[in-house]
């Protein structure tokens, strides 16, 4: 029983470290802002998730558990908040920008 949890926490962790290095190429090979963010936060939510995920199997319930379940609660809430906000302020500046381009 004990090398089942094994198995599906490696599973969860090595999907997790799947999903952010393939958020480290898409950050790399993108060429736009937005493109690139997407990648990042996209990366970040699923692969921390699954990684926190197979580290809570891996354990079982403990307080340990309760502690990576608390970080992962924070960083899905501030981590796309974060991203909107960032996309929201590139938005508006390349809005400004084709203003001003007008003007002129």
């Amino acid at each position: 029983m004990e090398w089942i949890r094994f198995i599906a926490a490696a599973v969860c962790i090595s999907g997790g470290v799947f999903v952010m290095i393939s958020a480290a190429i898409g950050v790399y090979r993108f060429s736009e802002c937005l493109t690139r963010m997407h990648a990042a936060a996209m990366g970040d939510t699923l692969g921390l998730g699954l990684i926190i995920l197979g580290l809570i199997v891996l354990f079982g319930f403990s307080f340990t558990t309760v502690k990576l379940v608390l970080v992962v609660a924070f960083l899905w809430t501030t981590g796309p908040v974060s991203s909107h906000l960032i996309a929201q302020m590139m938005v508006e500046k390349k809005k400004k920008r084709e203003e001003e381009a007008k003007q002129k």
